[in-house]
């Protein structure tokens, strides 16, 4: 890893100098539209062509037939069932305080707002393929859901070498979800497919598609926003390691590279004010990347310019650099983790301390692992319940209550220019209903 000395930069260009994969990302934009507007435009037929260019597979069934899911469940490994029903049931009670209980505000005698939170009726979720196996985001995914009261979810994954269907893992989660609608569909395509619908398949179009994926079904989910709405458009891993004199070393290269194993684009960055912590961790992450089982996906990743070690004034400074950079991930590894928390304002998840490292939050901490990227989490959050639901505003006024505030009204509206808005209101004072009969009444007579 690269050793960047920023003593005495400010904080909002010394995060300009760790800069993130953007050339793949701009190349993604231009190859994803591409692909969702096939997929829009030719449906089964562009699916089939891109399983066939991408996946390597041809003549599969796209959607996975319910068998297949229940045979997947009944051979998970038991220890495997045990881990994920663990993570189910910790997502969902954190999920659970993600939905805001209705709330009535009463203006007046007669005048009421209720706010309600309503939950889209159907979700795509996008479950990556490839270079891992990820049943743990069928549950990141599939669970906020449920908790929110989305009525349908459909599942995708990329269809795998030889036979074209999803990986078993992926299946027994969601089998053991109740997901029965699963695709063996990836990457843009799958996207595109969710957000468009696809007819000969019998796939009815999403309200809303979340999941992470690489650079190409990020770039996907930018081209369909607006049509559906989305989680984020979280591309590459990353994590920030704010560290001090105090913080093992072992204990911080391990996490960098636990993140590093994504992918070779995936951000692993230290920032400490201890030079002698900054040499020890270099030490560690090559000797720790040299002998992990994905060395070479870990070895690019971290001598990728996206990853650094970065040398600050102090951690006053540590955190000013976290913020403008503003990462998925955001550690804190120092002897006391909580006194900086409350300058911490833009991460994904953070987490404190040497017992809480970002793989707990992959798996079992409760916490939700699908977190914007490439600094989204100055103005996004990470997946929840909160993701799947709409706010609504509910008004109710009786006679009286409207009277009350009908001139003030009518004073608005001929302050716009539309004169129309305040008849709306007077329309309903007229001498024909002041007397107990309508307007209908009055003409019938006539």
């Amino acid at each position: 890893m690269r050793t960047i000395d920023l003593r005495g930069v400010s904080a909002r260009d010394a995060a300009a100098l760790v800069p993130r994969a953007v050339e793949a990302r701009e190349n993604a934009l231009k190859v994803a539209g591409e692909l969702v507007a096939d997929v829009r435009d030719r449906g089964e037929a562009a699916l089939r062509e891109h399983a066939e260019r991408f996946d390597g597979v041809s003549g599969h069934p796209l959607r996975v037939p319910r068998s297949d899911i229940d045979a997947a469940v009944a051979s998970l490994d038991p220890a495997v069932r045990d881990a994920l029903e663990q993570a189910i049931v910790r997502v969902r009670r954190a999920s659970a305080a993600q939905v805001p209980a209705p709330a009535v505000t009463e203006l007046a005698p007669g005048a009421r707002v209720t706010q309600r939170w309503q939950p889209v009726r159907r979700v795509g979720v996008y479950v990556p393929g490839g270079k891992a196996v990820y049943p743990s985001t069928v549950v990141m995914n599939v669970v906020p859901a449920q908790v929110a009261g989305v009525e349908a979810v459909a599942l995708m994954s990329p269809a795998q070498r030889p036979d074209g269907s999803v990986h078993p893992t992926i299946l027994a989660a969601a089998g053991i979800l109740g997901v029965e609608e699963v695709y063996a569909i990836g990457g843009a395509s799958a996207i595109s497919a969710l957000a468009h619908g696809v007819d000969e398949i019998g796939l009815e179009a999403v309200d809303v598609v979340t999941g992470p994926g690489n650079n190409f079904v990020a770039a996907a989910k930018r081209h369909v926003a607006g049509m559906v709405g989305i989680d984020s458009e979280a591309g590459a891993t990353e994590i920030l390691v704010i560290a001090d004199a105090t913080a093992d070393p072992v204990v911080v290269a391990a996490d960098l590279v636990s993140q590093a194993e994504h992918d070779e684009q995936a951000g692993s960055v230290l920032v400490t004010d201890s030079p002698e912590l900054a040499r020890a961790v270099e030490r560690e992450t090559e000797r720790l990347a040299a002998r992990t089982l994905h060395s070479t996906r870990v070895k690019a990743a971290l001598q990728g310019s996206q990853s650094a070690i970065v040398i600050v004034d102090d951690l006053a400074a540590a955190a000013d650099f976290s913020n403008a950079y503003a990462p998925e991930h955001l550690e804190v590894v120092t002897a006391e983790p909580e006194d900086l928390l409350p300058r911490l304002t833009s991460a994904g998840a953070i987490f404190l301390g040497a017992s809480t490292p970002v793989s707990l939050g992959d798996y079992l901490a409760g916490s939700n692992h699908v977190l914007p990227t490439g600094g989204q989490a100055r103005y996004a959050a990470g997946l929840g319940a909160h993701t799947f639901l709409r706010p609504q505003q509910v008004i109710s006024y009786d006679r009286a209550a409207l009277a009350e505030v009908a001139g003030p009204i009518i004073a608005l509206a001929e302050a716009e220019a539309l004169p129309a808005h305040g008849e709306a209101i007077t329309a309903r004072f007229s001498p024909e209903r002041l007397a107990g009969g309508s307007a209908i009444d009055a003409a019938s007579t006539d």
